[in-house]
C-alpha cells in the first residue's frame, strides 16, 4: 500500500509535504486574528464595545436657554426659574451653576 506519507523516499516517514500542516494552520489562525483585529476588537463589528458620546444638540432646550442668558436676553433670575422647569421636564439632573 503506497500512501501519502509514504509516498517520497524509501518508505521510512513522511515527507517534506507534512511541513505544510502546520504552515496552513498558522495561515488560518493568523487570518481569523486578523479579522477580529480590523472588525470586532475595534468596535467596527456588529458588536460595537460603546458607542461614541453624541455631541450637544444646537436646537436643545439647554443649549438655547444658555444662549439666551449669555445674550442677555434673560436675566440671571429668569434663567434660573426657566432651568429649574427644563430639569423637572427633561430630568437633566443639572443642579447649581453648570449648564
Amino acid at each position: 500500500m503506497n500512501t501519502l506519507a509514504h509516498a517520497w523516499g524509501d518508505g521510512g516517514g513522511p515527507g517534506p509535504w507534512i511541513l505544510l500542516v502546520p504552515f496552513v494552520w498558522a495561515l488560518v489562525i493568523g487570518g481569523g486574528i486578523a479579522v477580529l483585529r480590523r472588525t470586532v476588537w475595534r468596535g467596527r463589528g456588529p458588536w460595537p464595545r460603546s458607542a461614541p458620546p453624541a455631541p450637544p444638540a444646537a436646537h436643545a432646550p439647554l443649549t438655547i436657554l444658555g444662549r439666551r442668558f449669555a445674550a442677555g436676553e434673560i436675566d440671571e433670575e429668569e434663567y434660573w426659574r426657566r432651568l429649574s422647569v427644563l430639569n423637572e421636564e427633561f430630568g437633566t439632573g443639572i443642579k447649581g451653576g453648570a449648564v
